[in-house]
């Protein structure tokens, strides 16, 4: 039935292009021109990548926290660990630069030496106050050798917060306003303002400043991704081009496919500002992926021109066969690429909804421009010349093409063992695949505030903010006694962990106000004794009124407190083993009928995050491939072929994974992309050879051997040139300083190229081996007449 009714649709639509030429081109024009309109909307994202669905416990608990405290990652860092620093000089220059900081709207507060208060006791007004550790300039080393003795030696407070006793590294802490973190004004501060006053300071003093915190990293980051687009564009672009001109050694059809996918390299940057969606690590990859995937259906397009110029030399019929016999298989073809991108809008991750959104929309749109605009520009042309008609008689390429028709005819036993150890080991491979967690992982490794992250790892135990969230349910509770014993048992159990900071909360400030009641003598401080309790607590809940340190470490009921501590960048497996053990120690330190605790922070929720989508992975995956096999069905009505169709394209998948699993690349938001990319991108060869197997079945009296092999040279071909296409294409993401684009563009790349290998040797031998299965009775119904008489001769 859907046959019948497509039947006449192809040569009808071609007339239609044809006939309506200016028309279509003005349309074109005008819309590529509404499109660039929308540039104007587009924004790079300001945010944390979230990964989590937003009605997801861990983020509803994350949301929670945002609401009680505020942004969790609003501190930028900055540390120097150099003798030199101590020299009265630039010492002074150093709290100068804390003010200057401090000086700015878009900061709420800093933390440096600059400005660090004692808690002291005033013996004669006997309550607790508060005063400066440095009052006014320096000037002599005496001075500050006598400050920093005192604050390394007698203020434990401070230590790992400002300093680190044992490599005499200094850190001033500064503390954005937290409306401001999500937005450009964020990202504008930092590029413009925060890193010119830190260069003018290096070049005054000749220090080196190490830089980091989640809003530098996150600036940082972003900045890297922009700086990427336009290389990636340039890149896939130059790359393709030069493939192309070298397949058909002619400037005007690589000239038009240019022109092409430029075009919907600016409707991918147009419909990103349409829908008003910001560009993140995903999104600046479409414009690149734009130009990868419309070239092969020029390429497919000019090439059947051609082959029908050289047939006939009729350039209308030639035009007309253009659109009527390759629309249909490139319109396939395309619809499968944008399958496997829309499979993630299913996902209830935003950030990959909005990716597969504006990718397969993309992906139909490069097709509608590839077909239009190509058969119509050529039609305002003159014949290709015989110069451009030569790559069709290259013979290198008739020797792949009989390389492969040899072995597909004399070593298939070959190809299926081969086919089958390679199944075998990459099984093997998939079970040492590991998952990573990481939110720094991917970030480019030479960059100079990667390295500055390493740093704070090893001098302060890292960037990532994981926060404990203590609810003691009632109003006041957390400064109880009982409370602040419990919240310190835990900070010890923190304080185990080699990978996770020394906790700061409201705990240390109650341990500070012992200490100074005791006369600022090291060794008290601790919490105090409930005979202490009562003055000291006192003090305390003054000091946190003036402490805009510890202000945001309890809620304003003083019901909910929070514990911070940093983690270092660790392996996704060690991550779960310190949630589980900080778990474990929360249930048994904390009664849930008293208390209601639970961990989040920025570090957490990209873990979960990551899993999360692995999970989807095979939801997705798994949509890809029924999507696909219903396409096939429509194609051939047959579920033997559907099977058929589908192992060649599985095979390259599994490999790669396997592959995966023995390098050490592990799954992560980056990786997770590639087996739905490419399992989308790789049928496409089997759409084609199988649409052409299937004209060939008709043209040749349904004999199966003949058709295969007809099949295979003239599809064999544009399959080779689309696929090393494909394969360099990818591969410019090599180039990227990420090393989620790296593994993505080599991955991708590696599979297509197997997967080309798969569509011309395996899928032909299997048709071959199993020709007399896979023939259905609406098949053989034909054939019986002719075949009969061949085989009784």
């Amino acid at each position: 039935m859907v046959a019948k009714l497509t039947k006449g649709f192809w040569p009808k639509t071609a007339n239609i292009i044809l006939r309506n030429r200016i028309l279509i081109l003005l349309l074109i024009t005008g819309f590529t021109i509404f499109m660039a309109m929308q540039w104007q909307h587009m924004r790079f994202s300001s945010s944390q990548t979230n990964l989590l669905p937003d009605d997801h416990p861990v983020n509803q608990q994350y949301q929670e926290f945002l609401k009680k405290f505020g942004e969790e990652g609003n501190a930028v860092v900055f540390a120097i660990r150099d003798s030199a620093l101590f020299s009265v000089e630039n010492f002074n220059r150093w709290n100068k630069l804390s003010k200057q900081l401090g000086a700015f709207p878009e900061v709420e507060f800093v933390v440096s030496t600059d400005n660090l208060q004692e808690l002291i006791k005033d013996n004669e007004k006997q309550e607790f106050k508060m005063r400066p550790l440095i009052s006014g300039e320096l000037t002599s080393q005496k001075q500050i050798d006598s400050i920093t003795d005192h604050l390394f030696q007698n203020l434990p407070f401070y230590e790992n917060l400002i300093f680190n006793k044992e490599s005499r590294t200094l850190r001033t802490i500064v503390y954005l306003d937290k409306d401001i973190v999500n937005t450009t004004v964020r990202k504008d501060f930092i590029l413009q303002d925060l890193n010119t006053v830190v260069k003018n300071f290096e070049k005054e003093t000749g220090l080196d400043v190490h830089i980091s915190g989640m809003p530098y990293v996150r600036t940082m980051n972003s900045q890297n991704i922009i700086d990427e687009i336009g290389k990636f564009i340039l890149a896939a672009l130059g790359v393709t081009s030069l493939i192309f001109f070298f397949f058909f050694r002619s400037i005007r059809a690589t000239f038009i496919s240019m022109c092409v996918v430029i075009i919907g390299v600016m409707w991918a940057f147009g419909l990103l500002g349409l829908l008003q969606y910001e560009i993140t690590v995903l999104t600046a990859l479409i414009p690149p992926l734009i130009i990868v995937i419309g070239i092969p259906n020029c390429i497919f397009l000019i090439n059947k021109y051609q082959q029908e110029v050289k047939k006939h030399g009729n350039q209308a019929l030639s035009l007309q066969r253009v659109i009527s016999k390759i629309g249909n298989a490139t319109l396939m073809t395309n619809i499968t690429t944008a399958s496997g991108f829309a499979t993630f809008i299913i996902t209830d991750s935003k950030l990959l909804k909005e990716f597969g959104i504006v990718a397969s929309i993309n992906i139909i749109g490069i097709f509608i421009l590839s077909l239009l605009i190509i058969p119509i520009v050529y039609s305002f042309m003159s014949l290709p010349k015989t110069k451009h008609l030569k790559h069709l008689n290259k013979k290198w390429i008739d020797a792949f093409v009989s390389w492969m028709e040899r072995i597909v005819r004399h070593r298939r036993i070959t190809v299926y063992i081969v086919s089958i150890a390679l199944l075998v080991l990459s099984i093997i491979g998939i079970y040492q695949i590991k998952i990573s967690g990481s939110p720094i992982e991917d970030m480019p490794k030479n960059a100079e505030f990667f390295h500055d992250i390493r740093f704070f790892e090893k001098e302060f135990k890292g960037i990532m903010p994981v926060e404990i969230v203590v609810d003691t349910k009632t109003p006041k509770g957390v400064l109880k006694p009982v409370t602040l014993k419990r919240m310190n048992q835990l900070s010890e159990v923190i304080d185990e962990i080699p990978e996770l900071s020394s906790p700061v909360s409201v705990v240390n400030l109650v341990k500070y106000s012992k200490q100074a009641f005791y006369n600022g003598i090291p060794k008290y401080y601790q919490l105090p004794t409930s005979q202490e309790n009562t003055f000291i607590m006192d003090v305390a809940r003054k000091s946190t009124d003036n402490s805009d340190l510890l202000d945001t470490f309890v809620d304003s009921t003083g019901q909910t407190a929070r514990i911070t501590t940093f983690m270092r960048d660790v392996t996704t497996s060690r991550m779960e083993q310190i949630e589980e053990r900080l778990l474990e120690n929360i249930t048994k330190i904390f009664p849930s009928e008293r208390y209601n605790v639970y961990m989040t922070g920025s570090a957490l929720l990209f873990l979960k995050g990551t899993k999360y989508l692995v999970k989807n992975l095979i939801m997705s995956l798994a949509l890809a491939i029924g999507l696909i096999a219903l396409f096939m069905a429509y194609l051939f009505r047959s579920f033997r072929m559907i099977i058929i169709s589908l192992i060649p394209n599985l095979l390259p998948l599994v490999i790669t994974a396997g592959i995966m699993g023995f390098v050490g690349v592990p799954i992560k938001p980056s990786t997770i992309l590639v087996f739905s990319i490419a399992f989308g991108i790789s049928v496409d060869d089997t759409i084609h050879f199988l649409a052409k197997y299937r004209q060939e079945l008709t043209a040749n009296k349904w004999r199966i051997e003949k058709s295969v092999y007809n099949a295979l040279r003239e599809t064999g071909v544009s399959m080779f040139y689309t696929s090393i296409v494909l394969f360099f294409g990818f591969s410019v993401f090599v180039i990227s300083n990420f090393g989620g684009t790296v593994a993505l563009g080599s991955l991708v790349s590696a599979t297509l190229l197997l997967a080309m290998l798969a569509n011309l040797i395996l899928l032909p031998s299997l048709l071959l081996s199993l020709e007399k299965s896979i023939a259905n009775k609406q098949t053989l119904k034909k054939p019986q007449i002719d075949i009969l008489p061949k085989e009784e001769k």
